[in-house]
This record gives C-alpha cells, structure tokens and sequence, in this order.
C-alpha cells in the first residue's frame, strides 16, 4: 500500500481532483474522492483541513498542483486554469467502503450483456487491486482481476461502455500467462474439453484475430457452463461485502422491487421450468449522491439455438424511485 500522500500524487498526475465540501461548511476533515466504483467508494481525509481560493466543482480540464510541507502538516494549491485553490491540513487518511458488486448490471452496450457484465466486473476488481492493494481483496478476487488481462473477456471484444469511455491500457490485446491459467481452470472444473483445445492454441498463437475467435466461442451455448461459473466465482467473490444502505425507508423501497422482481421470475419458471432468469441491480454511490436512478433488472437467457443471448427486461417502479 503506497503512503496516502503518493495516492494524492497519483491521483492530481491524473488530473483528478473531486472534492466533497460539507454543506454545514465545517472544513475540518475535508475528502477527495479516491476510487468509486460499484465495488468501492474511497476517499483521501483532509485532517484538521482549511481551505482558501474558490473551488469550481464542475471543472474539468488539466490541473496544476504544487505541495509542500509546512512545519507539521502540509500545503497543497490546485489551479482549475486560471482559479487557484489551497488547502492546509495536517495529516491525510484513507477512508473505504467496499460494497457487494457481484449483482449489480450496467446495460449500456447491447449484444451478449452477460458478457459485458462480466467484463465490468472484471474491471472494477482490477481497479481495486490496483488502486487499493491487495489488502482490500480476496484472494479469490485477486485471482479474477488476471482476466482483466484476457482480450476475449476485457474491454476489446466486449466492453461495457461505449467507446468514447473506454480508458486504454497497454498492450490489451496482449493475453497474460495468469490469466490463461485462470480460464484453463474453469474450463477444467467444467470438463470443457473443447475450451481447452482452443485456449492451448491461442496460447500459441495470442493475437487478435485469435482473442475474437475465443471471444466467439464464449457466447456459443456449448461453453454457456465455464460463463455462468465464472459469473458464480465473482458472485460469491462479491458477496463477502455488504449490500449498500441508503437509509430505512430507501432500503425497504429498493427490497420491493427485488421482491417484485424475484416474484416475476417465479411466475417465468411456473410457465417454463428450464427458463434461466438473473436478477440485477443499478444503483448510485452512497456518498456524493449522483443523479443516478435504482433500477432492477431481469436478464432472461434465451435457451435455444448456438448462439447464447439474453433479453433485459426492466421492472416497473424504478423510474418513479429516485434517491
């Protein structure tokens, strides 16, 4: 775990600086927010913290950053462009929440979202990892984040998000060798034999027009098995962690929905007992509220023909539910 005053470096080299001022005004302990994302929200504490020069919240654009220290604590000045904001403060902590991630579902992109899941979650477990340490993850998530190293299941055959929001990483398409270990693993403990073939020869050849022939293979329903246990193996990765609380009367709102929700996929397998229904969920941050609906999804899984796709049906009720 890197000293919270090189997370602070990182994240300005980054031209990253969203800071939370309390509404009561009460500067004392300021946060700057660190990594949010559907597995974690966290924030650098100011610590005995004033502040001068006037913060633009909705800055966005390249910063400039000087920090000193001063006696015992530390000076730190922000120019947004021509605006200039210091910060004083003594000291600076970490603060995290990690949060259950292993139900929750974007649908942002159309086509094979049950893949595009798994690449979103891939990646918040990666970021995690990275950003954090592996203090803050399971051994079994620090084995997943490898995937977010294997082209067929990251943000190059199946990303989550459009295009414009995609954050390049190097190499990509480069697969890695503990990644490779990870998928000859589930296709083992699902007897994928097939799988296993093809992973020997993209191990031999791992270039792009192999990743995309892997890729392909993942939405055949002949390998749907080493898919759901790896969205099982994250389930139960995520699960370790909390659900996140919005309050009493938020939380029992958002349980009938769930209820809602569980109710219709009973109805579903009344009429079709081999039908595959998911439920998930899309929720905001519980500090620095963004204008982000609760919404509850059903992905149903179409059980017929090669290929394997879902239908996403939202349930009614989100929509007039804002928090």
């Amino acid at each position: 775990m890197k000293d919270t005053i090189e997370l602070l470096q990182d994240l300005l080299e980054q031209h990253q600086f969203e800071l939370l001022i309390p509404e009561n005004e009460n500067t004392d302990r300021l946060r700057l927010v660190y990594l949010m994302n559907d597995a974690v929200e966290s924030f650098l504490v100011f610590v005995n913290a004033g502040i001068t020069g006037l913060y633009q919240k909705d800055y966005e654009g390249e910063l400039d950053y000087s920090l000193s220290r001063e006696g015992q604590g530390y000076v730190l000045s922000v120019w947004q462009g021509k605006n200039v904001v210091t910060l004083f403060f003594r000291k600076l902590e970490l603060e995290v929440h990690l949060y259950d991630y292993g139900e929750i579902g974007h649908f942002w992109v159309k086509g094979y979202e049950y893949l595009r899941q798994l690449e979103y979650r891939i990646a918040i477990i990666r970021d995690k990892l990275e950003y954090l340490g592996e203090e803050f993850c399971t051994e079994e998530e620090i084995c997943l984040a490898h995937l977010a190293n294997f082209p067929p299941l990251n943000y190059c055959c199946y990303p989550a998000v459009p295009e414009q929001y995609i954050v390049p990483g190097e190499n990509p398409w480069m697969p890695s060798e503990a990644a490779f270990k990870v998928m000859d693993n589930l296709s083992k403990e699902t007897q994928d034999a097939s799988l296993l073939r093809l992973l020997k020869l993209y191990k031999r050849l791992p270039y792009p027009f192999m990743a995309r022939m892997v890729a392909g293979a993942l939405h055949k329903r002949k390998h749907q098995a080493v898919v759901r246990l790896l969205t099982e193996k994250i389930k139960h990765a995520a699960g370790t962690y909390p659900d996140r609380s919005f309050g009493v009367e938020a939380d029992n709102k958002l349980k009938e929905l769930l209820e809602k929700a569980e109710q219709i996929k009973r109805n579903m397998s009344i009429r079709d007992q081999d039908i595959q229904v998911d439920i998930l969920r899309e929720e905001p941050f519980t500090t620095a509220q963004d204008d982000v609906d609760f919404h509850v999804y059903l992905m149903i899984w179409d059980t017929k023909g090669i290929n394997c796709r879902v239908k996403i049906l939202r349930i009614p009720g989100a929509k007039e539910f804002v928090l």
